[in-house]
């Protein structure tokens, strides 16, 4: 199972936008590929350690906890990591 984690906050422009380009990957990826990912979300107003670490690069991108992308998430560049991460676990 491959773990993607979006980090962001409430009412964050970038973070809707992130979490948008997350669900289309997923919803393109191949199912074999999408079924195998687990999407987490966490606020960093919810997470003191978070916003210590994240609070100026929000949304963040974590997949299996590394940093995959902050800012603007490229969705060529999400659906490749993601289907990388599932041939590594094959």
């Amino acid at each position: 199972m491959t773990t993607l984690t979006l980090i962001g906050k409430p009412d964050c422009h970038l973070c809707d936008v992130a979490r948008e380009v997350v669900d289309q990957v997923l919803a393109d990826l191949p199912d074999d590929v999408a079924d195998h990912v687990e999407v987490r979300e966490a606020s960093i107003q919810d997470d003191p350690a978070l916003y210590d670490l994240w609070w100026e690069k929000i949304p963040v991108v974590l997949i299996d906890d590394r940093l995959h992308g902050h800012w603007r998430i490229a969705p060529e560049r999400l659906s490749a990591a993601l289907t990388e991460a599932a041939d590594t676990r094959a």
